[in-house]
């Protein structure tokens, strides 16, 4: 049997995972109300979530993700989190480089050994750096 991680590992595991350029909708609980609101979408439902991290992933490259006061907390086989993260990424259709600060949410269930999200909120910061 595998070791249980905690939901703090799973959510840095998420960050690498999108510094490296993986996929990211294993991360997300295969259900037909999981949620994810990112900057400039909103996905209902896995098989969206799958299709828009799919997307994500083939058309962007050299993600920064730097989180700077990530909390979460657990309880009985549910956590929920929050964060402040530096991202930046090249857009590699529009040739573009975005880096910028953003608000993160989000809530996950367990299950069996593995922690997955059932909601993600992404949201870009409108006046500039956040409180360090």
């Amino acid at each position: 049997m595998a070791a249980e991680t905690t939901a703090e590992a799973r959510i840095r595991e998420y960050y690498e995972a999108l510094r490296n350029g993986e996929p990211l909708y294993p991360f997300f609980a295969d259900r037909p109300d999981v949620v994810k609101f990112g900057i400039t979408e909103r996905l209902t439902g896995y098989e969206e979530v799958e299709a828009g991290l799919r997307e994500q992933t083939a058309t962007t490259a050299d993600w920064t993700a730097e989180s700077r006061h990530l909390r979460v907390v657990e309880r009985d086989g549910h956590a929920w989190f929050s964060d402040d993260v530096r991202l930046a990424w090249h857009d590699v259709g529009a040739d573009r480089e975005y880096d910028f600060d953003s608000r993160w949410s989000g809530t996950l269930e367990r299950e069996g050994n593995e922690w997955l999200f059932v909601g993600m909120h992404v949201s870009a910061v409108p006046d500039g750096p956040l409180a360090e």
